[in-house]
Protein backbone atom coordinates (compact mmCIF):
# COMPACT_ATOMS: atom_id res chain seq x y z
CA UNK A 1 0.00 0.00 0.00
CA UNK A 2 2.38 2.27 0.70
CA UNK A 3 4.35 2.04 -2.64
CA UNK A 4 1.48 2.89 -4.14
CA UNK A 5 0.57 6.18 -2.02
CA UNK A 6 4.37 7.01 -2.72
CA UNK A 7 4.56 6.13 -6.39
CA UNK A 8 0.63 8.12 -6.90
CA UNK A 9 2.03 11.25 -4.83
CA UNK A 10 4.62 11.31 -7.49
CA UNK A 11 2.50 10.70 -10.58
CA UNK A 12 0.22 13.76 -9.42
CA UNK A 13 3.22 15.83 -8.89
CA UNK A 14 4.11 15.48 -12.66
CA UNK A 15 2.81 16.27 -16.12
CA UNK A 16 3.80 16.10 -19.56
CA UNK A 17 5.93 19.16 -19.29
CA UNK A 18 9.27 18.05 -17.95
CA UNK A 19 9.97 19.16 -13.89
CA UNK A 20 13.52 18.94 -12.28
CA UNK A 21 13.35 15.90 -9.78
CA UNK A 22 14.60 18.57 -6.99
CA UNK A 23 11.11 19.90 -7.09
CA UNK A 24 9.23 16.74 -7.83
CA UNK A 25 10.97 15.37 -4.48
CA UNK A 26 10.86 18.11 -2.03
CA UNK A 27 7.02 18.38 -2.88
CA UNK A 28 6.01 14.80 -2.61
CA UNK A 29 8.12 14.51 0.88
CA UNK A 30 6.68 17.98 2.22
CA UNK A 31 3.33 18.62 0.92
CA UNK A 32 2.15 14.77 0.18
CA UNK A 33 0.52 13.72 3.16
CA UNK A 34 2.91 10.70 3.74
CA UNK A 35 4.35 9.81 7.10
CA UNK A 36 7.84 8.21 6.29
CA UNK A 37 9.58 6.32 9.26
CA UNK A 38 12.02 8.08 11.73
CA UNK A 39 14.88 5.79 9.79
CA UNK A 40 14.26 7.18 6.90
CA UNK A 41 15.39 9.94 4.72
CA UNK A 42 11.98 11.22 2.89
CA UNK A 43 13.96 12.37 -0.01
CA UNK A 44 15.63 9.36 -0.69
CA UNK A 45 12.83 7.12 -0.23
CA UNK A 46 10.53 9.66 -2.65
CA UNK A 47 13.75 9.76 -5.47
CA UNK A 48 14.10 5.75 -5.25
CA UNK A 49 10.54 6.02 -6.29
CA UNK A 50 11.05 8.25 -9.08
CA UNK A 51 13.78 5.53 -10.48
CA UNK A 52 11.53 3.05 -10.34
CA UNK A 53 8.57 4.43 -11.99
CA UNK A 54 11.30 5.82 -14.56
CA UNK A 55 11.94 1.91 -14.90
CA UNK A 56 8.51 0.92 -15.38
CA UNK A 57 8.30 3.53 -17.88
CA UNK A 58 5.54 5.05 -16.24
CA UNK A 59 7.49 8.33 -16.36
CA UNK A 60 10.72 9.52 -18.80
CA UNK A 61 13.59 11.15 -17.59
CA UNK A 62 16.44 12.95 -19.20
CA UNK A 63 19.59 13.72 -16.82
CA UNK A 64 21.31 11.80 -13.97
CA UNK A 65 18.67 10.69 -11.73
CA UNK A 66 21.53 11.02 -9.01
CA UNK A 67 21.28 14.68 -9.60
CA UNK A 68 18.05 16.02 -9.07
CA UNK A 69 18.90 19.36 -9.88
CA UNK A 70 20.22 17.95 -12.91
CA UNK A 71 17.96 15.70 -14.34
CA UNK A 72 14.30 16.12 -15.27
CA UNK A 73 11.25 13.75 -15.28
CA UNK A 74 7.27 14.12 -17.33
CA UNK A 75 4.82 11.65 -18.18
CA UNK A 76 5.21 9.39 -21.39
Amino acid sequence: MRRVEIDDAILLHTSQSWKKVALVVVKVANEGGIVFSDLEDDFVVVAQHIENLVGEGRLLAQGNLDEWRHSEICKP
